[in-house]
């Protein structure tokens, strides 16, 4: 299963009732955060989730509410006796960024290391899972992230059994290894059935529409897509910022045909963002609004 929280909602600036721009993904021990706005840590202190464990914190661009609280992030996870090294992914002059914000965390007991994105569609790979990152549309360089589980076929005990292979080497052809032996060449193809559906999470904000979100949110198992105007009127102004609105977020879904569609990353004047749902939801059935700490739990086909 995979457990995703938007620990922010809100873009520009901080209010009272809501934080800055920020996801967070635990799946299998590990735990993914995608942005890291002024106040993540305190609103993920508020969900009862622990930094300390994070692998890899990723950037949609460079913008202040979307990084401006890795330093105290970074802080708090050495206070929280972490020595594992951490992941940081995001646009080219990623390392220069991080280097000035760490004029005030210089000492850390654990290594970063930083993955510059230099292509307009990158995937990395982890232990179980895949992160794609796209390049989206706004007004510096900016990448929305998909976080890929892929699932092979069930294993199959009769068709291993059949072909006599040792039950020492079921585990590792389960991990998709090619077994040679004097008996002859075992592949994960002979005992595993079909390939069974995943989990994709698709995350993007601060961009107009593009054709590389409708690609990665195409029957994604959650679409999260910035809704940062409501207002009808808001168009131009979404246009001129490079910014979406509601309806915008909407219309990929409709094409993308994702499971669900949350809104996210709202204007400071929006409100009560939830106003502006009935409207969005005749574009999108499956359209939702969001606060801070929505969370879900995504589960494979075969565990629901």
């Amino acid at each position: 299963m995979l457990d995703i929280c938007l620990l922010g909602t809100g873009g520009m600036m901080p209010l009272p009732y809501r934080w800055l721009t920020s996801m967070m993904a635990r799946y299998n021990g590990q735990s993914i955060l995608i942005d890291c706005g002024e106040g993540t840590q305190i609103a993920m202190k508020e969900k009862g989730w622990s930094p300390k464990p994070i692998d890899v914190i990723c950037f949609t661009h460079f913008h202040a509410d979307h990084i401006s609280g890795l330093p105290g992030m970074l802080l708090t996870m050495g206070n929280a006796e972490r020595t594992e090294p951490l992941l940081l992914v995001g646009p080219k002059g990623l390392s220069r960024v991080v280097a000035s914000l760490r004029v005030i965390a210089p000492e850390l007991p654990f290594v970063i290391d930083c993955l510059e994105l230099t292509e307009n569609e990158q995937s990395i790979a982890f232990d179980g899972f895949k992160i794609e990152a796209f390049k989206v549309n706004h007004n510096v360089p900016c990448y929305g992230y998909s976080i890929v589980i892929d699932r092979i076929g069930k294993f199959q005990v009769e068709k291993a059994v059949s072909l006599g292979i040792d039950k020492r080497y079921w585990s590792r052809l389960q991990h998709g290894e090619v077994i040679e032996t004097s008996e002859g060449t075992f592949t994960p193809e002979m005992v595993l059935g079909e390939k069974r559906k995943g989990l994709r999470v698709t995350y993007c904000t601060d961009t107009r529409p593009t054709d590389s979100i409708l690609q990665h949110a195409k029957e994604a198992d959650l679409f999260i897509c910035e809704g940062m105007y409501g207002e009808p009127d808001k168009l131009k102004k979404a246009k001129e910022n490079k910014h979406m609105t509601f309806y915008e977020a909407a219309e990929i879904a409709r094409k993308a045909e994702p499971e669900r569609l949350w809104l996210t990353h709202y204007s400071p004047s929006l409100n009560r963002p939830e106003e502006y749902l009935p409207a969005a939801r005749k574009i999108f059935p499956k359209t939702e609004t969001c606060k801070d700490g929505k969370t879900i739990t995504l589960l494979f086909e075969d565990e629901t």
